[in-house]
């Protein structure tokens, strides 16, 4: 296996691991274990550089991460490079807490608002952002329907789910471009849908591989090297996705992910 991989089906080329961008724009009500404060330009700027350098292509973000998509569109907009752009559709975040909204009108509403805030022509990877309810919001809410509308009609160009179940990732996996699921070395519940991503030729994307920053004080580096081949160990793993604003444990994360790689 290598650094840069299929993205299942798609046609497109991901780096084993991609950047979360929730902390460039939201700092509550998040799984996180300590407060943080979120970064001034400059510093995001320097660790999406860094990104860069280090060989990760993919930026993940949502409407529900405050002013994240806002501010990725300002620093994409001075860098060059290609960069695999995944978003999302469903969930909001105001006032502290999340409302959602799944139907066809919303979805092309937030679709066409991310194209706006990043300043891009088309989105490569749009997910929906499942409330836990993820095999009702396939079957009855319209929303991959109208995403799969939006993809003919080039303002995307795959799409998926971000699902927080194991039969919604199954069925997810078998109607997707990518699947978007938990993964790691307390909750491997969801090797199932991993299973199903590589059954039907599915992408996977790994979110939670540390467990939301839940690292052990002692034993962190032997943590995130564990952690690394847990979900390379499989082979439906096209990336892992972590948010950090921290450069050098971007740089431990890679160093990790990379050796693990090696070694699978």
């Amino acid at each position: 296996m290598s650094w840069m991989r299929d993205l299942g089906r798609t046609g497109m080329r991901v780096s084993a691991l991609g950047l979360g961008t929730v902390k460039f724009g939201r700092n509550t009500g998040l799984p996180h274990p300590r407060p943080f404060e979120l970064p001034d330009e400059r510093s995001a700027a320097d660790l999406l550089d860094l990104a860069s350098e280090l060989g990760i292509n993919l930026l993940d973000t949502a409407p529900a991460y405050g002013d994240s998509e806002q501010r990725l569109g300002r620093l994409l907009s001075t860098r060059q490079g290609r960069w695999l752009v995944c978003s999302k559709v469903g969930e909001e975040y105001a006032d502290g807490s999340s409302q959602f909204d799944f139907s066809p009108e919303h979805t092309r509403h937030s679709v066409e608002r991310s194209l706006r805030r990043l300043g891009i022509e088309a989105l490569d990877l749009v997910l929906v952002h499942s409330n836990g309810e993820d095999e009702h919001i396939i079957r009855h809410m319209g929303t991959l329907e109208a995403l799969a509308g939006l993809r003919e009609q080039g303002l995307v160009r795959a799409i998926g789910m971000s699902t927080k179940s194991v039969g919604g990732g199954v069925l997810a996996a078998s109607l997707c471009d990518a699947v978007m699921l938990t993964y790691n070395l307390e909750r491997r519940e969801e090797i199932a849908v991993l299973d199903a991503c590589a059954a039907s030729g599915c992408a996977a994307l790994i979110k939670k591989a540390l467990a939301s920053g839940h690292i052990p004080e002692a034993g962190a580096e032997d943590f995130v090297r564990r952690s690394m081949q847990l979900v390379f160990a499989h082979p439906a793993t096209s990336c892992t996705v972590v948010g950090t604003l921290s450069g050098a444990h971007l740089e431990s994360n890679v160093k990790a992910a990379r050796e693990a790689i090696q070694g699978s």
